[in-house]
């Protein structure tokens, strides 16, 4: 079972989570993972920024706010704190002491960041495993970096199955064969040589996933803030209900495209071993949430809409007929891949080879970056006109396994949005018809996202 961010951010929230985990332990061996507390990642990221900058008075203050807020918590939870008062302040010194490094250097260092910014994950399952030991639940506290064998891309490191599954078994199997609760912390991971890593966005989602497999996990339960997977996001959309039950393919296309209840990178280790998963909320126990496994018997249609807002459209064009655009095509490709951008969608035209594709706003100044040092020498002798970048723009998803063959089913999502008054910009389908990606204006993405909710009969 996994935790995140909202169900590990407070005394009271760690309780529940505890009592979830308590109560499942005593019929099956559990192992869990957890996220930082709320909000406690970026107060990591933030005092780090400051360090860079010089800026020791914001740094010590932010020390002194990570330190007194574990503090508060695990004195509110234990009834015997001392002990791991003792570990809080030896782990918050190990971060002070990198932030100190960085205000000394004047510079991040990817490395550093990394084993800095685990620093949150470390602290909340110390203080899990603590109570739960002294509720009558034994548990210890893993650092992930012992078990997650990683590649070395700092930020965002992929693991390496085989190794990070010899490693999480030898370390936790024979907890969990003596009834002890591994706590796992989320995110982090570390090299073959040791080195911290860290996974990137989701990172937390995505370490309970590798776990689930390296241990041959009966089912993986990810527990949140929101009922389950939603037809659309509730706050857009008045109808929107729960799915009872999702593909691997459909949740991870949700994800990609913005729907926030895991990552899609999260899915990837299950696959093969076919281990279903459950979203669920730790704050309504009573709802049922969504199960999400490798295949379902299908209605025709779409099964949700999903959007994203922070996004901005770059497009590129070759100037007719002076270089090859496809070749302009590979070598942008290969720019974004070298900054590990997410291409979040991409459509190109024929006859002037044009194209572009959808990012992540603040992934934007990297990925720019990166284009003008591979396209240097074609900027340089006007082969291709200046990049565009338009960032008032929204991304929608229209998903389902179901749309494959559906005749009419992109004309009538295209008509929804026309009868709101959305033009829409950029258009992409994949040869899996699992998903048509829309680019509109961003003023009309809420718009868009009703209409089209609307026009497939998604609502409860």
């Amino acid at each position: 079972m996994k935790f995140g961010g909202t169900s590990m951010g407070s005394a009271d929230r760690i309780r529940v989570a505890a009592s979830i985990t308590a109560g499942q332990a005593a019929k099956t061996p559990v192992a869990i993972v957890v996220s930082a507390m709320s909000k406690v990642t970026d107060l990591l990221l933030d005092t780090l920024r400051h360090a860079e900058n010089g800026d020791r008075e914001t740094v010590d203050k932010n020390v002194a706010a990570l330190r007194d807020r574990h503090e508060a918590a695990a004195r509110e939870l234990l009834e015997g704190p001392n002990a791991v008062l003792e570990e809080i302040g030896a782990i918050t010194a190990e971060f002070e002491r990198i932030a100190q490094g960085i205000l000394l250097l004047g510079d991040r260092p990817p490395r550093s960041v990394d084993e800095a910014i685990a620093v949150g994950e470390r602290l909340t399952a110390l203080m899990i495993a603590a109570y739960l030991t002294e509720k009558g639940t034994p548990a210890q506290a893993v650092n992930a970096a012992h078990a997650v064998v990683t590649d070395s891309v700092f930020g965002n490191a992929t693991p390496v199955m085989e190794p990070t599954r010899a490693k999480s078994q030898a370390l936790m199997a024979p907890l969990l064969a003596a009834g002890v609760v591994p706590v796992m912390t989320g995110f982090n991971g570390a090299t073959a040589a040791g080195k911290p890593t860290t996974l990137g966005r989701g990172g937390s989602d995505f370490s309970a996933s590798i776990l689930a497999a390296s241990l041959d996990a009966a089912e993986l339960w990810i527990w949140t803030d929101v009922d389950g997977i939603m037809t659309a996001d509730p706050r857009l959309v008045k109808d929107a209900k729960v799915l009872d039950e999702v593909t691997y393919a459909e949740a991870a296309e949700l994800a990609y495209n913005g729907a926030k209840v895991l990552h899609p990178r999260t899915l990837a280790p299950l696959v093969e071993k076919k281990i279903p998963v459950w979203s669920k909320n730790s704050f309504r126990l009573d709802a049922p949430g969504t199960r999400i496994v490798p295949s379902l018997e299908e209605a025709p249609g779409a099964r949700a809409v999903t959007s994203m807002a922070n996004v901005a459209l770059v497009s590129v064009e070759p100037v007719a007929g002076a270089i090859s655009g496809t070749r302009v095509m590979a070598r942008a490709l290969d720019a974004l891949d070298i900054v590990n951008a997410e291409v979040l969608t991409f459509s190109s035209s024929s006859y002037r080879q044009s194209f572009c594709f959808l990012v992540r706003k603040d992934e934007l100044p990297v990925v720019l970056k990166s284009l003008q040092e591979a396209l240097a020498l074609e900027f340089e002798h006007g082969y291709v006109k200046p990049i565009d970048v338009n960032e008032n723009v929204g991304l929608l998803a229209v998903v389902g396994e179901g749309m494959r063959g559906v005749a009419g089913l992109a004309g009538r999502v295209f008509t929804a949005v026309s009868r709101e008054g959305i033009s829409i910009i950029a258009i992409a389908q994949g040869s899996s018809e699992l998903t048509i990606n829309l680019v509109v204006a961003r003023e009309g993405l809420e718009r868009a996202v009703q209409a089209i909710h609307a026009e497939c009969g998604l609502g409860a």
